[in-house]
């Protein structure tokens, strides 16, 4: 018997509706999917997002949090647009060719390597800030992109910088030649061929099994991935400050465009509210992740930490310089954008106001104040994503 998987997800999306439109006279609870592990830093966030939201709304709207139950990592952009959840953490460099504009300035996140203002571990606090900002302040073409999937944005998270976490020793450029790496975004496999190496595409969730088997020599992370997949197990050698850059397609919170719609304008803000506080905490909470695994392996492990060579660091600087200069043009030629120079140019001057911003920042709940204060707090949830 043939099944019509499209016309059976469409038939649970409106049973599902029906179900979300039943609960409206005692407050809204959104079903929101995650691809983050159970029990994990990610899926803590998301659970904390869902306590908050929960407290400011006065229980008006709360969401039901499903780690990696309901859609996975690669369902998610299609299963939120149809309705098989209400929201969703949706990374969106993974669907390149539906969010292209979006995916440009995520792939851009390498040119922090370059600044001297702000400490690494803090780069990716200023980036989801930055990045915010501009995708929901100042970039209606970038909204738009999110609308056409059903979509609606509310702000994205960051992680720590990458590094080369190895089970051999990778410290010099000659040490690149024919290692094979996992790249998780577009920029870090051209980062591995234009220094010699192999970059193997494939989920963060598989690279633990990869390793184990050989079938990779590195998987450029973020040193929270030590423990979030527990790579810790299979990595020797760490190599920091290389290849660089940090992983900012990171949407917290994007709101099915139906549900959203049902929504009162309270209801909104009280969302957007959430959304600030989650950015916030996931940001915080990888870097705070960051400091304490690599602390556990300096103290704890035989695995060994190096600084890169000044070879493989001048190579990964005069990459990254020639890579921030073609992005806009490989947009172009790949997508069809057509003002991709504009666009980097914009958002480069946000990204370095927001610099400085967050070296001073204590904890989470101060990020989310700064957040809120410099972002959230001026977006018209009456005309965004309307």
């Amino acid at each position: 018997m043939n099944i019509n998987k499209k016309a059976v997800s469409l038939l649970l999306a409106l049973v599902l509706g029906v179900a979300l439109a039943s609960v409206n006279a005692h407050g809204v609870q959104l079903r929101h999917a995650t691809g983050y592990v159970p029990g994990s830093m990610g899926a803590e966030s998301t659970v904390t997002y869902a306590e908050e939201l929960k407290k400011i709304s006065g229980g008006d709207v709360t969401a039901k949090v499903y780690s990696l139950s309901l859609l996975s990592w690669g369902e998610m952009s299609d299963g939120i647009r149809d309705g098989m959840a209400d929201s969703g953490t949706l990374l969106y460099p993974y669907f390149s060719a539906q969010y292209p504009l979006n995916s440009m300035l995520a792939e851009l996140s390498m040119v922090v390597q370059l600044s001297e203002s702000v400490d690494s571990k803090r780069m990716g606090l200023a980036y989801a800030g930055a990045l915010s900002e501009y995708l929901l302040l100042a970039c209606p073409k970038c909204m738009k992109e999110f609308s056409q999937q059903g979509q609606v944005f509310t702000g994205v998270a960051a992680t720590t910088p990458y590094h080369l976490l190895c089970n051999k020793p990778v410290v010099s450029l000659a040490d690149m030649a024919g290692k094979r790496l996992r790249a998780g975004g577009a920029q870090w496999a051209r980062w591995a061929e234009d220094l010699g190496g192999s970059p193997i595409s494939m989920p963060q969730n598989e690279a633990y099994e990869a390793m184990s088997q050989g079938v990779l020599d590195c998987a450029m992370m973020s040193t929270p991935e030590l423990t979030l997949i527990n790579l810790m197990e299979v990595v020797t050698d760490i190599t920091v400050n290389v290849p660089g850059g940090l992983f900012a397609g990171l949407a917290v919170n994007n709101i099915n465009s139906n549900t959203w719609g049902g929504l009162t304008e309270t209801q909104r803000s009280y969302i957007i509210q959430g959304s600030a506080l989650f950015a916030a905490d996931l940001s915080w909470s990888y870097m705070q992740n960051h400091d304490k695994n690599m602390a556990f392996v300096k103290s704890d492990t035989d695995i060994r930490v190096h600084q890169p060579d000044q070879d493989l660091v001048d190579a990964t600087a005069g990459f990254i310089r020639r890579d921030a200069e073609q992005i806009a043009a490989d947009y172009k030629r790949k997508y069809g954008v057509n003002d991709a120079v504009r666009i980097v140019e914009e958002f480069t001057k946000i990204l370095n106001r927001w610099l400085p911003l967050v070296n001073d920042v204590s904890g989470s709940e101060e990020l989310t104040d700064l957040y809120w204060k410099e972002v959230w707090s001026k977006v018209d949830v009456n005309s965004h994503g309307v």
